[in-house]
């Protein structure tokens, strides 16, 4: 029993001591801004470099929200226009890539995650906003909504109309009752 507690006593003050100490990855976070601005500067694919503009629209994103816990709105109102940046540039890139997003949706799913997710931050964003500086949040936002119709609109393209002359496809048969399943 008493290894028990020494046990449970190290791991309780090994998470305090991470939560006092916490300062890497402040650190860390504007050395991973360097590293992805240079892969994305190299990266010839497309679909990976939009997947790193993805990654680097999050880390704005956070940022924002950081700048406006902090008190300083402006800054969070200039990060959100560089988030949303970030991710018009991943859907550029996605979009003249010439990949056909409903046969291949690498980096559309992707991006479509990635902004129905911030789209539900930037939400809860806006109701901690004081009124008179909501604006430009309500701005980005809707964007957002408006970047990620955009891609569900690649993803899942309206079928084709019936051309004349031509019938639809017969329904199927059902095993159990014999008749189609649209009639």
């Amino acid at each position: 029993m008493g290894t028990r507690r020494r046990a449970v006593l190290v791991f309780v003050s090994l998470l305090a001591s991470m939560a006092l100490f916490d300062l890497a990855p402040v650190a860390t976070a504007e050395d991973d801004e360097k590293k992805l601005l240079a892969k994305i500067e190299r990266e010839q694919n497309p679909v990976k470099k939009a997947k790193l503009e993805i990654r680097l629209g999050r880390l704005k994103l956070l940022e924002a929200f950081a700048a406006f816990e902090g008190g300083d709105v402006e800054l969070s109102h200039q990060t959100l226009e560089i988030y949303l940046k970030w991710m018009d540039g991943a859907w550029t890139a996605l979009e003249g890539s010439g990949r056909q997003a409903s046969r291949k949706p690498q980096g559309f799913k992707e991006l479509d995650i990635a902004l129905r997710e911030d789209q539900r931050l930037l939400e809860d964003f806006e109701h901690r906003v004081p009124y008179q500086a909501r604006e430009p949040v309500e701005k980005i936002s809707k964007r957002v909504e408006e970047l990620r119709e955009l891609v569900l609109k690649e993803l899942f393209p309206p079928q084709p109309l019936l051309q004349k002359g031509k019938e639809p496809p017969k329904a199927k048969q059902s095993l159990l009752w014999g008749k189609g399943y649209g009639a």
